[in-house]
């Protein structure tokens, strides 16, 4: 047990100096980076082409999708207007930041405003793996139900935004929306959370307006450098 956890830690320890990389790369590209966890059904490839129809006119943006093999996220990407890159990880359960070092000497960073990693679905083996990106965005469904920040402690814990998405579907499925709430804030009190609907562009608007408001941030800030 003791050369497993060294082993483990040696990988963390390596993912976690590239990613730092990373992060430099984006700040000196001044590029808003979204990392987008969630288990697979959730609506994250959704919520990238719903987040595309609402700012592609307004936004440049990059996204880059990881899966276990096909690329039909990227495709869906791509066709909502984005200028979108596969990434399969050929079993692996999670990308990680070497595999994103790789991906994005395929763009000029600096063309983008926006950059969304779609990460492999699975709320475990994401959540380990810094890539370097600016936040951490967990989508949630109601069908899910709302035991999923209980059940996934870590997930929750490191995210920077929480999207609860299908809330259309509310009625029709048991969901406890208060339990959920107290959940998230009971390991993340920071957390941003926004109500979508997907399929009815319910929500969307208030995060896409918050998505806004970073890349702004960030042009005010290098301003003032």
């Amino acid at each position: 047990m003791p050369n497993r956890i060294k082993i483990i830690k040696n990988i963390l320890e390596s993912n976690d100096t590239i990613a730092a990389k990373n992060k430099d790369r984006f700040l000196t590209a001044n590029i808003l980076t979204l990392n987008l966890i969630a288990s697979p059904g959730a609506g994250k490839t959704s919520l990238v082409e719903q987040t595309l129809k609402f700012l592609s006119n307004k936004l440049r943006i990059a996204v880059i999708n990881g899966d276990i093999s096909t690329s039909l996220d990227t495709e869906r990407a791509a066709k909502a207007g984005a200028s979108a890159l596969q990434i399969n990880t050929g079993g692996e359960c999670h990308l990680d930041a070497l595999m994103l070092q790789k991906a994005l000497d395929n763009f000029n960073l600096g063309d983008f405003d926006l950059l969304i990693v779609e990460n492999v679905g699975n709320l475990v083996c994401p959540s380990s793996f810094d890539l370097g990106t600016q936040f951490t965005v967990v989508v949630a469904s109601v069908p899910e139900g709302d035991d999923k920040p209980y059940k996934y402690p870590g997930t929750y814990l490191n995210a920077d935004v929480v999207i609860l998405n299908k809330i259309d579907l509310s009625p029709y499925v048991p969901f406890d929306k208060g339990n959920f709430y107290n959940g998230v804030r009971l390991l993340n009190s920071a957390a941003k959370i926004f109500e979508v609907s997907c399929l009815h562009g319910d929500g969307l608007q208030y995060w896409c307006a918050w998505i806004t408001s970073q890349i702004e941030l960030l042009q005010q800030n290098r301003y003032h450098q």
